[in-house]
């Protein structure tokens, strides 16, 4: 058994834009797999911040039994006895541990989005680092974050520098700009692994738990309902005492309300159930790679998203969502990226409606005086799918329209964005999509985007 480990923390180390994984701390705590399952807990315990263990036979590379998934499966019933005093063998061989490995050299940036990208029950396990030496090392999961946000303050600071100074060439100023929404696009995808990993362990497990219980306490009380029909119909006059209770409670009510109460849980389970897969719908990381969809499906997950939004009221009134869905084939394309597009332009349309407000319209059919968004997919020439997202709010200026999708061009306040929205929504449809993302607008008439998609992209970025 060998144990060494690096202790130097990942907030005092000197990154650079581009460093890699062999530039961070790492844990190099080896056991082989004759070695008694007990011992990895008096090595956990000697190291409270140790986040795995390298398995090995013979000195040689086995794989990685990770902290948390170590204790999670030691906890359970039995499984302290069976395999405390076993050799090691045979609990890897029963969790055979899924890890990610990557090289030494690859960029910290890069290692993040892959890591954010693994199933919600994976994605703060350690990653496992093959070094060019031959070694291997785990890196703690949060290490590797406070190595991207030293990235991430670095490369702001630097893109400040370049539009203070304007000493920096154009070309390198672009692959600045291209790093930063880089980094902000794995920013958003680290809080939708973290909300969608939350909700699905803190909230999707009792709830199937107690929607299943529901289902059984529906046929329990139907059973004692009967019972009691029984009772009432062969013992017609109970004792006083019985009739006292049966009055003070209201029986008949209870026998007649108490299965709409029990559907009415059963309802609002259901509900939960449905915003959580509608959450996992939105955020898509475990689809990385293009995928043939629904894009119907994804709106309908963004609009749920922001439902709370569309009961803001404005001058007493609260947005009306008109859905003029056409009939279109599903289409191949990147679905979380976009999902995003979708929330930001929907986002942007409802903060319009809410700064100004009334205002005329502009195309389906929308109500002078009423705030409306509406939203229109169509197939065009049987390659194309195009969605309009149309609101009747104030417009947009001409001279401001040339500005739209340009980085860090924004008309809101301070602290109520970043100008990225539309600059990576662009990025999303035209670069990544080979499609067309346009806007249309008159001061006075309202604004409407056009996103324009091929149904099948055969040369994806």
């Amino acid at each position: 058994m060998l144990a060494m480990h690096s202790t130097t923390n990942a907030n005092n180390l000197n990154l650079q834009l581009e460093s890699s994984l062999q530039e961070l701390p790492m844990w190099e705590v080896q056991i082989e797999l004759q070695c008694p399952g007990g011992e990895l807990i008096k090595l956990f315990e000697q190291e409270p911040l140790l986040p795995g263990i390298i398995v090995t036979r013979n000195q040689c590379f086995v794989g990685m039994i990770s902290r948390q998934k170590f204790f999670e499966h030691m906890s359970r019933p039995y499984s302290f006895g069976l395999f405390s005093r076993r050799p090691l063998k045979s609990l890897y061989n029963f969790l055979k541990p899924d890890f990610l490995m990557l090289p030494g050299e690859f960029p910290i940036v890069e290692a993040t989005k892959k890591a954010l990208q693994r199933s919600f029950n994976l994605v703060y396990e350690p990653i496992l680092v093959a070094t060019s030496s031959g070694k291997y090392g785990l890196v703690d999961f949060h290490q590797l974050l406070l190595a991207y946000s030293q990235i991430y303050a670095l490369t702001l600071t630097k893109l400040q520098l370049v539009e203070e100074q304007s000493k920096i060439a154009k070309a390198g100023f672009r692959d600045l700009q291209h790093n930063y929404t880089r980094l902000l696009q794995n920013e958003k995808m680290a809080a939708l692994g973290q909300l969608v990993a939350g909700i699905a362990h803190e909230i999707n497990n009792p709830v199937n738990f107690i929607a299943g219980n529901i289902v059984h306490s529906i046929d329990y009380t139907e059973s004692l309902l009967e019972l009691i029909s029984l009772y009432q119909q062969h013992y017609p006059k109970p004792v006083q005492e019985i009739q006292a209770k049966i009055s003070e409670i209201d029986l008949n009510y209870v026998t007649a309300d108490f299965p709409n109460l029990l559907a009415s849980m059963k309802y609002g389970c259901d509900r939960i159930e449905e915003i959580v897969k509608s959450l996992r719908n939105f955020s898509r990381l475990d689809e990385a790679d293009k995928k043939i969809v629904d894009i119907h499906e994804g709106m309908d997950s963004t609009l749920l998203i922001l439902r709370s939004r569309f009961k803001e009221e404005i001058n007493g009134k609260r947005i009306t969502l008109v859905k003029e869905y056409g009939n279109i084939p599903l289409i191949e394309c990147y679905p979380g990226l976009l999902n995003q597009v979708f929330m930001n332009i929907v986002a942007n349309a409802i903060d319009a409606l809410v700064e100004n407000f009334p205002s005329s319209s502009l195309k389906c059919n929308l109500p002078q005086n009423n705030p409306t968004i509406c939203i229109r997919t169509e197939l065009t020439n049987d390659q194309y799918v195009k969605i309009c997202i149309a609101d009747n709010g104030i417009g947009i200026a001409e001279d401001i329209q040339k500005h739209l999708f340009d980085p860090f061009f924004t008309t809101k306040p301070v602290g109520k964005g970043t100008g990225l929205g539309l600059s990576i929504s662009y990025q999303i449809v035209v670069e990544k999509h080979r499609g067309q993302l346009n806007c249309l607008s008159t001061l006075g008439k309202g604004t409407e985007f056009i996103i324009t998609i091929p149904v099948t992209a055969p040369n994806f970025q």
